[in-house]
């Protein structure tokens, strides 16, 4: 069976071209690709909104019946996981992998007054509401990647959440966890995880719809 393709989201203040290096990686490992640019990228918008963005990419981008995966960079994870617990994404992804995202918020996220940096502040309303049912993202094979050297994610922990598998990687910067090659490999590895589709309660979570889901194999 073919691979799934993959949807990548970049960060705030990023474009899609940080991915670069990990593009040719993957593609070279015979995953197909999809990316776009967040408009705009420096949270001037609600990540609610961005994650519409995907959600309208998906719609148009991909046959309506086609699994995929994702993977998040930085506040992409967090686009990401709203997609999947608020925008019935858990019914069409299988796997989720998301790196050095600000899943309990950063604190620098203090430094700037706009709407999308308030949401990535720890203990903002939209991350506790987000995370009062992180348990839903159990239907997908979901991999956290972080390192405890990061200096973007304050605390560096705040990437860490009760599900999936988490990995911790000793990558010397948050930007490097694109390109870094322990990364990449771990990335794949996570993408290659084996799934199979199951049929989730329906009302398990805002999100999903009772059409269908995906839970790992491996018992994570």
């Amino acid at each position: 069976m073919g691979k799934n393709p993959v949807i990548l989201i970049h960060g705030i203040d990023d474009t899609q071209a940080i991915f670069d290096s990990m593009a040719a990686y993957l593609e070279a490992r015979g995953w197909p690709l999809h990316r776009f640019d967040l408009v705009p990228n420096n949270g001037d918008r609600g990540l609610e909104q961005l994650a519409q963005q995907l959600a309208d990419y998906v719609t148009h981008q991909l046959p309506p019946q086609q699994p995929f995966d994702l993977l998040g960079f930085s506040m992409g994870g967090i686009v990401g996981r709203y997609y999947l617990q608020r925008l019935g994404g858990l019914t069409r992804v299988q796997r989720f992998v998301a790196l050095s995202p600000p899943n309990q918020g950063s604190y620098l996220a203090y430094l700037r007054w706009n709407r999308g940096a308030k949401q990535l502040r720890p203990h903002s309303r939209f991350l506790q509401e987000l995370n009062r049912d992180l348990h839903c993202l159990a239907h997908v094979a979901m991999t956290t990647l972080w390192t405890p050297f990061d200096l973007m994610i304050l605390p560096a922990q705040s990437s860490v959440v009760p599900v999936g598998q988490t990995i911790s990687l000793p990558v010397l910067g948050h930007t490097w966890m694109v390109s870094d090659s322990r990364c990449l490999a771990a990335v794949a590895a996570a993408l290659s995880v084996t799934v199979e589709s199951t049929i989730p309660t329906p009302g398990d979570h805002p999100g999903m719809t009772p059409t269908g889901s995906n839970r790992r194999t491996d018992g994570a």
